[in-house]
């Protein structure tokens, strides 16, 4: 990304700044080593800085479409944004000549806000986002250009400070799942459900799906409903612990299908029978049932 920068801001000071003029355009450090060896005219961008550009950062994950279908394929990461710093210069043996050069960088970088389409190549030219320029903005309060001439070992010369925001594709993708392309149904089916009636949620899903039972489905609910158990333990019936003659009269004129000889054959004293096995006959079917054996209150 950063020789695409390189190249297209080369091309770009070439045909709007220098407009066909016999100037060098180089990248090189302009230290007092290679001030010495200059016999030509030259602009000279230095790239002293790069940094992220955290505000442009994107953590979300995008999808990639595929073009036929839509569907999404994969999923990448955002390209991230680096700001590239360049220490723009001019080189000739007058100052006069030098003026002239930096006054036409100026004007040339201050109308482009980013590096046109046609310029740029490589990663740069397939990605969504262009090469923004922005020059001559006060530095950061960490860093000064009367820094980097210090670090150079140079003297101190007018320059311009240009930062070119380019955008660093990291290739890096995850495959996604294939489409689903059927609707999902929400309910399952069951014993006397037609698959039409599946229930997919709502009052008309569950209508359906009572109007499509049958008999033998409507007993099975009946029983969940009211709780009856095939083969529960027997009951115990109010007032099986009672003794003495008024307890076993009671008793046996409350108890359907027992005898008075029946009644009269516990002795004083004894206690009272385990009485009748209760009737759960009719429970599952709908209706109201009443059970054999039990008292009415």
């Amino acid at each position: 990304m950063i020789a695409e920068v390189d190249a297209a801001l080369e091309a770009l000071v070439r045909r709007d700044a220098i407009n066909g003029a016999r100037v060098d355009v180089l990248f090189d450090a302009p230290n007092k080593e290679w001030v010495a060896r200059r016999n030509a005219p030259t602009i000279d961008l230095y790239l002293y800085d790069i940094r992220e550009d955290l505000p442009r950062r994107q953590l979300a994950m995008e999808p990639v479409r595929n073009a036929a279908s839509g569907h999404v394929t994969e999923r990448r990461l955002p390209a991230r944004r680096f700001r590239l710093s360049y220490l723009v210069t001019a080189w000739t043996q007058r100052p006069e000549d030098e003026h002239r050069l930096l006054s036409a960088c100026l004007a040339t970088l201050a109308r482009n806000e980013f590096i046109p389409f046609d310029l740029v190549d490589g990663s740069l030219a397939i990605s969504p986002f262009p090469v923004l320029l922005t020059v001559c903005l006060p530095p950061p309060q960490d860093r000064s250009i009367a820094d980097v001439w210090s670090a150079l070992g140079g003297e101190l010369k007018p320059s311009l400070d240009l930062v070119a925001t380019a955008p660093l594709d990291l290739a890096y993708t995850q495959p996604v799942g294939a489409p689903i392309l059927e609707e999902p149904l929400l309910g399952l089916g069951g014993p006397g459900i037609a698959p039409e009636t599946v229930h997919r949620g709502g009052r008309d899903g569950a209508a359906a799906r009572r109007r499509s039972m049958g008999p033998d489905d409507a007993a099975e609910q009946a029983e969940l409903i009211h709780g009856a158990v095939i083969g529960a333990p027997e009951i115990p019936m109010a007032g099986a612990g009672r003794s003495g003659s008024a307890g076993r009269s009671g008793s046996a004129a409350r108890r359907p299908g027992r005898t008075a000889a029946a009644a009269e054959a516990t002795a004083p004293g004894e206690t009272a029978s385990a009485p009748e096995e209760p009737s759960f006959e009719g429970l599952g079917t709908g209706r109201i049932v009443r059970l054999r054996g039990i008292p009415r209150r």
